[in-house]
């Protein structure tokens, strides 16, 4: 058995973080709903977005799966049913032999041309009109704190 004290959450501390919790899903859910509506998934579009911001509109299996917090094998499997639909294609990646670099496709491309003022429509009206620019900054400083791994 441990002898680890356990630092239970006082009621503050347990809405603060059940709001947040709901916030998160609440708005994860909202935005997967209406990027759906388009024939995207949050992950499809986070991948298109991203490779459309890189040079050469490319990025390795391996830098892209850590940016979205996944497996690379994940991120894989994934790519593989976004290579069906012609929204990426995959090049070997001669520094690593087992490793390969995604590259977003001219469809891919005009698929996130077409869909971002859909999804920018989405988080304006999930988040961004919701909240005063005294909200924003907020947000985002809170972000900023929360995205850093905490120290031992």
């Amino acid at each position: 058995m441990s002898t680890r004290t356990v630092r239970w959450l006082d009621a503050d501390e347990e809405r603060a973080w059940r709001a947040l919790r709901r916030m998160m899903i609440a708005i994860q859910t909202r935005t997967a709903h209406d990027l759906a509506e388009i024939g995207l998934s949050e992950p499809d579009y986070e991948v298109l977005s991203t490779l459309s911001e890189r040079p050469g509109h490319t990025a390795t299996l391996r830098e892209q799966a850590a940016k979205m917090g996944w497996s690379r094998s994940r991120l894989s499997r994934h790519a593989t049913r976004m290579e069906e639909r012609g929204l990426v294609r995959r090049e070997p990646d001669p520094d690593d032999g087992r490793g390969c670099y995604l590259v977003l496709t001219e469809h891919g491309l005009r698929t996130l041309e077409d869909a971002a003022p859909a999804h920018l429509e989405s988080v304006r009206r999930h988040v961004i009109d919701r909240l005063s620019p005294a909200d924003l900054s907020a947000l985002e400083a809170i972000a900023a704190k929360l995205e850093e791994p905490p120290t031992p």
